[in-house]
């Protein structure tokens, strides 16, 4: 089992790693919806769909 870890490089395969326009678009859209309003130390987050 431990043969499995020590070998492989947990960034080796970071670098091809390319999302869906489908994730993408999901993402713009909800960062555009995601309204945060602080009130002294609270952070209140709501969606504005």
């Amino acid at each position: 089992m431990a043969e499995l870890y020590l070998n492989k490089n947990p960034h080796e395969n970071a670098n091809h790693l390319t999302p869906k326009k489908e994730t993408i678009a999901f993402l713009l859209s909800y960062s555009k919806a995601l309204h945060v309003a602080t009130h002294e130390s609270i952070a209140f987050e709501t969606i504005i769909n």
